[in-house]
Order: structure tokens, then C-alpha cells, then sequence
């Protein structure tokens, strides 16, 4: 499918003589935003397990549900990752992941208070704002923390924070459940009356602000071959790229953008449009309560996923370092293909136990190609545009992904099969048929992903 590639010595001999900062302080950044991305993922997907409770009381359909999951967060979230990730790199990526958790913290918290459908729906767009000062910025950060033959493990560490926040929000809302629902309403001083699953909101929310604090401990490093210009007061600061450069640089690029942007949103499509409804999928189709539905599956998503996405960074620099320039992208298309007969199974097995047991190598699959589709993108672009090319591929994922994967779902068990019952029908279908288009576009994107970083090579010598 790919012809081997020699070893790219000169890349290999640049980050060797480049300082960066003592390894293992570049690791306890990497492991305060990885908590900071966890609480962004429990926030994220604590939805998922309370689709009963809020249909109920809001009087909702499935496909209101999966705006509330999926659509109102991404869209807000896709909108201002892009003006986010330019200002990221240019001013301080630190400053900019404080105000966003502060703001998406709160705003969860906030979720507790919703009365009306509509309520719920701006509160989810705030936190889709909040949440996309993260990533690109932190992307950046840790791209200029660790030399490129290392930088495939530190994002894939970085975005196991997925499957730890997903698999707590689980987990930890499963246990919470099952404790809130038998004491019927609560009553809270300021707030008065409340369902369970609006104080579970309140639990999942509030500790994100005040752990927001904690990235002051955070350093902004030097930016590897970025151009530094003096204000008038005698500062230095980064010389921002004019927007028509970047915007020219990423046309020059467009077939790798597309290939590997949509190829990777396609499984994040897959990924997201399913974990939003496994647990719905447990409870309707085997008689599971949420809080087995939670704990269960809770604990897959966080093990598995966990194991799974740090395995395929270290193997994308394992083949980096035997002559695989384009490792990330192998990586994202053998995990494609890899998954297909577990994820075709597991919703078709006759009992909870067997379809959770399947669900072990379908999480681990799931997860191997998600760290290494950032570390792609931060491999081929300038220092001075990664932010911003981190921030269009989030745009990918999120739009593509979480903003219309979980809708997907639900327009199939409520439009296609019109039956509540059958959403494992539409796990089936939509996992499926996302990993084919995915594999296809991924081994199409090969070529032009090499010819990509042969195109910064050029850049960086024209622009020493």
C-alpha cells in the first residue's frame, strides 16, 4: 500500500541540536493538560448516560438528545477553535487554556440549572466555546516540549485524556446515578429543587474551575524556528504569520488536509457517534440499569482506551525511528481496518456479557489512530501555523465527528429502523460503514502526507 521511506537523517540531526526544555518537567506539563483535557471529556460526555432521565423530563426525542450530545457543542466548538488556534500561536497558549476551562467548568456546572430544552442548548454551545481554547494550544505547547522522533507518544498521552475523561464520566456518573436516583429530587441551598442527573452536572462541573489554577505551573517554551519580533516597550514576541500566508501554505497542502482531515474525522465520526449510545445500547437491548450500563462500559472505555491510544503513539514513533515518515498516517489506516470485525460483532452478540467482552477489542482499536492524527499535523506544518493547523483539523473531527455522529445514530434507529430497540442496528451500520470510507481516504493520503513534509523542509530553509 506504501513504499518504504529512507530515514529522514536531516530531521533526526535538526531536533537533536535544538534544546528543549528537561524531560521530565516537559512530562508534568503533558500530565496537567492531559488532567485538564480529562475534566473536558468527563464534562463532554457525562451527557451520554443521563439520555433517559433528561428525554423524561425535558420530553425530548432521541434526535433533540443528540444536538444536546453532539451538534450545539461542536458547532460553537468547531466556529472558535479556528480564531482560538491563530491566537494561539502568537500569544500565550497558558492564558488562553485557563479562560477556556474556567469557562466550560462553569458552564457544565450551569447545565444542572437548565429547565427547558432550550436552556440546555446554549448552556452546551458556551461549553463547546470553552473547550476549543484547549487542544490546539495545547497541541502547540507540547510540540515544543519534545524533539519529533518523541512527539507521537507525548500528544498520544495527551489524548488519552479521551477515554480517562470519558471512562470517569462513565464510571464515576454510572456510581452517581444509581446513589441520586434513590433519593428522587434534591433539594440545594440557592437552587432549590433539582433532578438527580442536575446535581451529577454539578459534581462533574465545579472541580474544573479550580483546577484551572494549576496550569500557572505551566511554562510557555521557546517556539522551535519561530520569528521573534520587539514591541514598542521593548518585548519580545512571536511574529505572527499574516493569515493569507497560512491560508496559502494549507492550499498548497489541500490534498494531504483533506485525505487525512477527513479520513480521521470519519473514524472520530465512528467513535463518537457510538460511545455516545453504547450505554443506551446496554440498557434497551439487554435490560442493563445505567449504573451497570456505566460502571461496565465506563471501565472498557478507560482501560482499553487508554492502552490503546498510547500503544499506537509508540507505535508511529517505533516506525518512525525504522524509516516510516508517514508512520502517523499508517498507524490511523491499519487502525481503520483493524477494527472492522470486532465492531461488526459486538452489537449483534445475544447477552450484555458477550457484547461487553467485544467492546474490549473494539475500544482498543477504536483508540489506537487518535493521538497520532495530531501528531500528524504538527509534524507537517510550520511552528507558526500549528496552532491554526491543529485547530482547522479539530474543525474536522468535531464538526464531522461529534457534531454529526451522534446524530447519525439517532436519525437512524428514529428515521431508518423507527424503533427504539434497534439502535444496535445503527451502531452496526454507522461504525462500519465510517471505518471503510476512513481506510480508503487514509491510504490515499499517504503520498501527498510525504509530500507535505518534503514542501516543510522548503519552508523552513526559505524561512530561517
Amino acid at each position: 500500500m506504501a513504499v518504504h521511506q529512507n530515514e529522514d537523517l536531516a530531521g533526526t540531526h535538526s531536533s537533536a541540536k535544538e534544546s528543549y526544555p528537561p524531560p521530565g518537567y516537559a512530562w508534568y506539563v503533558v500530565g496537567v493538560l492531559t488532567i485538564a483535557y480529562v475534566f473536558a471529556f468527563m464534562d463532554r460526555q457525562i451527557l451520554n448516560l443521563l439520555v433517559g432521565p433528561i428525554r423524561r423530563d425535558l420530553h425530548i426525542s432521541d434526535t433533540q438528545m443528540s444536538l444536546l450530545m453532539g451538534f450545539s457543542f461542536a458547532l460553537f466548538y468547531t466556529l472558535f477553535g479556528i480564531p482560538l488556534g491563530r491566537l494561539a500561536d502568537s500569544r500565550s497558549r497558558r492564558s488562553i487554556i485557563v479562560a477556556g476551562m474556567a469557562l466550560w467548568s462553569l458552564l457544565t456546572a450551569g447545565c444542572g440549572l437548565a429547565r427547558q430544552f432550550w436552556h440546555f442548548l446554549l448552556l452546551r454551545m458556551g461549553v463547546g466555546v470553552g473547550e476549543a481554547a484547549l487542544s490546539p494550544s495545547a497541541y502547540s505547547l507540547i510540540s515544543d516540549y519534545f524533539p519529533k522522533e518523541k512527539r507521537a507518544t507525548a500528544i498520544s498521552v495527551y489524548s488519552m485524556a479521551y477515554y480517562v475523561g470519558s471512562g470517569l464520566a462513565f464510571l464515576l456518573g454510572g456510581l452517581v446515578v444509581g446513589f441520586a436516583s434513590t433519593r428522587g429530587n434534591w433539594s440545594l441551598p440557592i437552587v432549590g429543587a433539582v433532578r438527580p442527573w442536575q446535581v451529577i452536572f454539578f459534581i462533574v462541573g465545579l472541580p474544573g474551575a479550580l483546577f484551572a489554577l494549576l496550569l500557572y505551573t505551566v511554562k510557555e517554551p521557546a517556539r522551535k524556528g519561530a520569528r521573534m519580533t520587539t514591541t514598542a516597550d521593548g518585548r519580545a514576541q512571536v511574529a505572527q504569520v499574516p493569515l493569507r500566508d497560512v491560508i496559502a501554505y494549507i492550499r498548497e497542502n489541500r490534498a494531504t488536509f483533506f485525505y487525512h482531515n477527513v479520513g480521521f474525522a470519519l473514524l472520530a465520526f465512528s467513535g463518537y457517534g457510538t460511545s455516545a449510545w453504547i450505554p443506551t445500547f446496554l440498557i434497551r437491548k439487554y435490560a442493563w440499569t445505567a449504573r451497570e450500563a456505566g460502571v461496565v462500559y465506563g471501565t472498557i472505555l478507560g482501560v482499553l482506551g487508554t492502552l490503546g491510544i498510547v500503544t499506537g503513539g509508540r507505535l508511529a514513533d517505533w516506525m518512525a525511528r525504522r524509516g516510516y515518515q508517514d508512520s502517523s498516517m499508517r498507524m490511523g489506516l491499519i487502525g481503520a481496518l483493524a477494527w472492522i470485525p470486532a465492531g461488526v460483532l459486538y452489537p449483534l452478540m445475544p447477552t450484555g456479557n458477550l457484547a461487553a467482552a467485544m467492546l474490549v477489542p473494539t475500544i482498543f482499536l477504536t483508540s489506537l489512530p487518535v493521538g497520532v492524527a495530531a501528531a500528524a499535523i504538527q509534524e507537517m506544518m510550520p511552528n507558526v501555523m500549528r496552532a491554526q493547523a491543529s485547530a482547522l483539523y479539530l474543525f474536522a473531527i468535531n464538526l464531522i465527528g461529534l457534531g454529526l455522529g451522534p446524530t447519525a445514530v439517532a436519525l437512524m434507529t428514529d428515521y431508518v429502523f423507527r424503533n427504539d430497540n434497534a439502535v444496535h442496528y445503527s451502531l452496526l451500520v454507522v461504525g462500519t460503514l465510517a471505518h471503510l470510507g476512513a481506510a480508503v481516504l487514509l491510504w490515499l493520503g499517504l503520498k501527498p502526507y510525504l509530500r507535505s513534509l518534503a514542501r516543510l523542509k522548503d519552508w523552513s530553509k526559505t524561512h530561517a
